[in-house]
């Protein structure tokens, strides 16, 4: 049933006649009688007893009336609700990343986010590695994810964030047996706490320091490994902007040559959702300006 069949019939019903319900809708008068044959033809009943002068329903008309402005009311409330996402002031936006990004740029964007769209739920989604990011976003799992951009994701749109500086958390002690900035080949030396199950971290670890050897503790839990660090067991690589948040009381080295990896949003080809969008467009600010925490 064509809705504007149904939202004449209603005219017609609420305005006692077609003359009026005519002038409602802005049409012509043969145009709306020839539209409510059609629906009674496709309907197969009579809905409008026309021996009066005045339209009254039949009772297949009365059973139509109840159920036409249920079909109205629905698609009022369907339309409102489309708007207030479109308009970002309900929906979801659904990230994908995994350990490497969970705090640094993840905590920052997704504040900045909320803070312009309070009424928007963000979900931030786990995944093992680049591999586990890019299969989420094809799965269609979320619609938008974080990664290292130096991993291949050619079949997807990217927006880069900026580049992640790693650092080392070291002990105060182990600190100064070394340089200022530490050089890299000099990590291969240093007892190291990293979880080897993450990918993307065993990938930069072995790429530092080739075998990684000198990993005396594989540690899954981030929390676990910052408390290693500042009990003094060995020291870490991380993202410089969670080592100065999260590590109290131990150094923080850069390594020489500087350790970056370049780090965007990647999403699928063909428009996302208006919650995405507008994601999508505070980390383009959020480059743009430079103010992403930490830099």
């Amino acid at each position: 049933m064509d809705l504007h069949l149904v939202t004449y019939f209603v005219a017609v019903v609420d305005h006692g006649g077609i003359t009026r319900a005519a002038q409602s809708l802005y049409i012509s008068q043969p145009s709306l009688s020839q539209a409510i044959r059609t629906l009674e033809r496709r309907l197969g009943v009579t809905l409008f007893d026309r021996t009066g002068r005045r339209l009254e329903l039949t009772e297949d008309g009365r059973t139509l009336d109840v159920a036409a402005r249920r079909i109205l009311a629905d698609v009022e409330r369907a339309k409102a609700k489309v708007a207030a996402v479109r308009e970002l002031v309900s929906g979801r936006v659904d990230v994908v990343t995994y350990a490497a990004f969970s705090i640094d740029p993840i905590v920052d964007l997704v504040r900045r986010f909320r803070e312009q769209y309070p009424r928007v739920t963000v979900r931030v989604i786990d995944a093992d590695g680049p591999t586990g990011v890019l299969g989420a976003l094809r799965r269609g799992e979320a619609e938008l994810g974080v990664i290292d951009l130096s991993v291949d994701h050619s079949a997807l749109h990217s927006v880069p964030i900026g580049d992640q500086e790693l650092v080392l958390a070291l002990p105060n002690a182990l600190a100064d047996t070394l340089p200022d900035p530490v050089p890299r080949s000099a990590v291969r030396d240093i007892p190291l706490i990293q979880d080897l199950g993450d990918k993307s971290d065993a990938a930069l670890i072995t790429d530092l320091v080739g075998d990684p050897a000198n990993v005396v503790v594989d540690c899954t839990h981030p929390g676990a490994t910052w408390e290693l660090v500042m009990r003094g067991a060995g020291a870490t690589v991380l993202p410089r902007l969670v080592a100065e948040e999260q590590l109290r009381g131990v150094a923080i080295r850069s390594m020489t040559p500087k350790l970056t990896r370049p780090v965007g949003l990647v999403q699928r080809s063909g428009p996302g959702s208006p919650a995405a969008s507008a994601f999508v467009s505070i980390a383009q600010a959020t480059q743009a300006t430079g103010t992403r925490e930490g830099n």
